[in-house]
Formats: C-alpha cells, sequence, structure tokens
C-alpha cells in the first residue's frame, strides 16, 4: 500500500504522525519504505542517520537534471525493516522551482513510474508531502493509492478540508483515478477542552458529509509523541506512558491495512 500524508497547513504534525505510523508498521513486521517528499526534510533527519548535505535523495530522482532514479538513493533507516528515500538540504525546493516552471510531459508521473519499479519490495510506503499543495504534493498524490489526511481539532481544520479534498478530486481528474481517502486523523486532540472539543466534532461532521474514512481514536496532545520523534525513539522504547500511546498508531496501520476505518 502506498499512502501519501497531506494537509496544506503546517504545523498539524504529519511528519510526527509519518513517524510513528512507520514504527508502528515495523513492530507489526512489515517493510516499510518512508519517501520525504516535504523541502523541510524533517522526516529525513530522524528516521536516518549521518546524512550530509550534498547526498543524493528525492530531489536527483525527480530532476530532469539527473540520471538518479528513486532506487539509487534509497539508504537503510534507523530500525530493521526500514528504508528511507532521503531530502537533504535545498535541493528538494529547487526541484520543486523547476516543477513549476517544466513543461515537460509526464513529469507528475515521474514518482510513480519509478516507485513502479521498488514497490514489491515493501509492505507499506508512507510519502511525508510538505505542507503546500505544490507540485512536489501533487506528484505524491499521483504515485500514491490513498490519502491520510492529518489534521487538528482546530478552526482551520475545519476550513481546509474542503480545499485538499478539491485537490484530491483534480488528481483524480487529471493523473491518478483509482487515488482515494484511506482515512482522517485527528492528531493533538484537547478532549478536555471546550474549543477541541467543538472543532473536533465540526471536523468530524464535515469528514463524514464527505464521506471521509476517520481513523480511531484520536491522538491526544501529549509531549511524550513530540519527544520520542525528536530523539528517534519508538513510544515503545518509553515510559509506560509513552507505551500506552502505541496503541493508538497500531490500530490506526490495522485499519489502514485492511481498510476499516469508519466513515
Amino acid at each position: 500500500m502506498i499512502l501519501a500524508y497531506c494537509n496544506q497547513k503546517g504545523g498539524v504534525g504529519k511528519s510526527t504522525t509519518v513517524y510513528h505510523h512507520a514504527r508502528a508498521a515495523i513492530l507489526d513486521g512489515q517493510r516499510v519504505l518512508v519517501i520525504d517528499a516535504d523541502p523541510q526534510g524533517n522526516i529525513t533527519s530522524v528516521l536516518t542517520e549521518d546524512m550530509r548535505e550534498g547526498d543524493v535523495g528525492v530531489a536527483d530522482a525527480l530532476s530532469s537534471r539527473s540520471e538518479d532514479t528513486l532506487a539509487d538513493v534509497l539508504v537503510p533507516g534507523i530500525w530493521e525493516g526500514l528504508t528511507v528515500a532521503p531530502t537533504v538540504g535545498d535541493n528538494l525546493a529547487d526541484v520543486r522551482n523547476e516543477l513549476v516552471i517544466s513543461s515537460e510531459p509526464g513529469r507528475e508521473s515521474r514518482l510513480r513510474a519509478q516507485l513502479g519499479a521498488i514497490q514489491a519490495e515493501y509492505d507499506l510506503v508512507l510519502i511525508d508531502c510538505g505542507p503546500a499543495i505544490d507540485p512536489l504534493t501533487i506528484s505524491a498524490l499521483t504515485a500514491a493509492e490513498a490519502v491520510v489526511i492529518v489534521s487538528q481539532s482546530k478552526l482551520w481544520s475545519v476550513n481546509g478540508l474542503a480545499k485538499l479534498m478539491t485537490t484530491v478530486g483534480q488528481v483524480r481528474e487529471h493523473y491518478n483515478p483509482q487515488l482515494t481517502v484511506a482515512g482522517l486523523v485527528l492528531n493533538a486532540h484537547e478532549a478536555h477542552t471546550l474549543a477541541g472539543g467543538h472543532w473536533a466534532d465540526e471536523l468530524t461532521a464535515a469528514a463524514e458529509a464527505a464521506q471521509l474514512p476517520i481513523l480511531t481514536p484520536p491522538v491526544p496532545k501529549r509531549q511524550a509523541i513530540a519527544d520520542a520523534t525528536e530523539t528517534a525513539r519508538g513510544l515503545d522504547e518509553g515510559d509506560a506512558q509513552a507505551r500506552d500511546l502505541t496503541a493508538i498508531y497500531a490500530a490506526h496501520i490495522d485499519q489502514l491495512m485492511k481498510g476499516t476505518a469508519h466513515v
């Protein structure tokens, strides 16, 4: 399964969700490939070691000026069973600009074609997209089987959902007719606050109206989740409170793989 993690708004915990979903899948015995399609390179910085500016990465695979393919840029991840297609330095931002001005036919499908050559080696491919609907995100959505939308219980999350679904619809129409939405993750949820409860209800209602599956349970706002990501550790390697949170991401992976997220 190939999943693209998207939200045009930054700061919603998208890369953190990719990180913990990757860990949950590894613990489940799956072979996982994470593709860092975010120019910020956040997921590369925590899932790889010893990457240096100038190393080859996703930018080289997507650029028409390079002969490297996705297979050429893969590196081992920090856990056994994990492989990463990394982003280092400013190269991917440069390629994004290249894609904006390029008129080359099929440029949106370059990632899909290259991924098709290697995807049989993995059980799960997670593509971390940047916080924008740009050519890199379009390339990721073109390559993916399904989208995972990471959102929060905030006003702009509700407002942004329709815009993101418009983009998904456009990608279906022009590049990838089979693209679906695998699930919506309600992240950093503060159920004990009035605002959190209100906007969670609004977001859930909007998702259900659009027939978008929702991954359960929601992810609570916990410092342990951020701490595990920043220290490149699994929640299962933390204290008792951290270990309790592993069940949330394990449940998400189970729902994504089986297609059992509820609408």
